[in-house]
């Protein structure tokens, strides 16, 4: 049976294009959704009946929209992480640089469909990287960087910031993405290393934060063989990141694990601040408008009192 569709409304598509944003999504279903970088697109995908729908669905709506776009990429989404692969090319030229870049309030990132499953930028975090710059923090914490994305938003609003992620590839990634943006690197600093090896490290030499991101994946291991289950472990991650936390600092938790909703993700930080004897008051950005309920990360911002 044919799974029901939604594509973007044609006034939130305008919306986006005159705010400087050509990163978003264009379409959800049940088994995969349709993602927009600049004039390339992304299909994710479960099953092929769902890629093929979705391209001949993505065909008219583009002729009926005068919506136009380039290459199609194609990706399956694997139940397990080990068997994630490269986004396949299934139309356009073959020829042309899988490297490119797209838009997000009017700044620019690095997007490649060749480097990996993921190809540079998380759509689904747009409003909480509108809500960094909107609060022009002084110094970022961001863990599990990727490309840093959420430092570029921070570094365009004159903060400093500090960058933790295993793949020093995908730090040189973050680098590049500051120069895309004509942002200087000399005051950000990118640590090739595990999270939880690097909090302490900071917490030992006094360094302090008044925004963290905490947006780890639900599984990683890293170079000397330590397993991070987001489940388990982000109550630790949490602990750790308080250590380094200012006064009045705001916290971004937010996961794509199914098991740690909003809801769930309020109850482990209030636990935690009982166990740090810190207070503090939660909030939430508004879900994008280009997702339907629940199919965003889950995401609650902590401040610290």
């Amino acid at each position: 049976m044919k799974k029901k569709s939604k594509w973007i409304d044609l006034n939130l598509l305008r919306d986006f294009e005159a705010e400087g944003t050509d990163a978003h999504r264009l379409c959800t279903i049940e088994d995969g959704w349709v993602e927009r970088f600049e004039r390339d697109i992304l299909i994710s995908h479960k099953t092929a009946p769902a890629r093929d729908q979705l391209i001949l669905e993505l065909n008219s709506w583009s002729a009926a929209t005068g919506f136009t776009f380039g290459r199609i990429f194609a990706r399956d989404l694997p139940k397990q992480n080990a068997e994630r692969e490269a986004p396949r090319l299934m139309s356009g030229d073959a020829k042309e640089n899988l490297q490119t870049t797209a838009m997000e309030w009017l700044l620019r990132y690095g997007i490649d469909f060749g480097a990996g499953y993921s190809v540079g930028l998380f759509v689904d975090q747009r409003e909480n990287r509108r809500y960094v710059r909107k609060i022009t923090p002084k110094r970022l914490l961001n863990c599990f960087a990727y490309t840093c994305s959420f430092s570029v938003a921070a570094g365009s609003a004159g903060a400093k910031t500090v960058n933790v992620d295993l793949s020093k590839t995908s730090l040189a990634r973050g680098r590049e993405n500051f120069g895309l943006n004509g942002l200087p690197t000399a005051e950000h600093s990118f640590i090739a290393d595990d999270v939880l090896s690097v909090l302490p490290r900071l917490a030992r030499k006094g360094e302090k934060f008044d925004a963290i991101i905490l947006d780890p994946p639900t599984f990683s291991r890293s170079h000397r063989g330590n397993i991070f289950h987001v489940e388990e472990d982000f109550e630790k991650l949490l602990v750790a990141a308080l250590e380094v936390a200012e006064r009045n600092a705001r916290i971004l938790l937010s996961t794509n694990c199914s098991t740690l909703r909003e809801h769930a993700l309020e109850v482990l930080a209030r636990y935690c601040l009982k166990v740090t004897r810190r207070a503090g008051i939660f909030h939430r950005e508004p879900p994008p408008p280009d997702f339907p309920p629940g199919a965003a990360a889950s995401t609650v911002w902590l401040t610290l009192r």
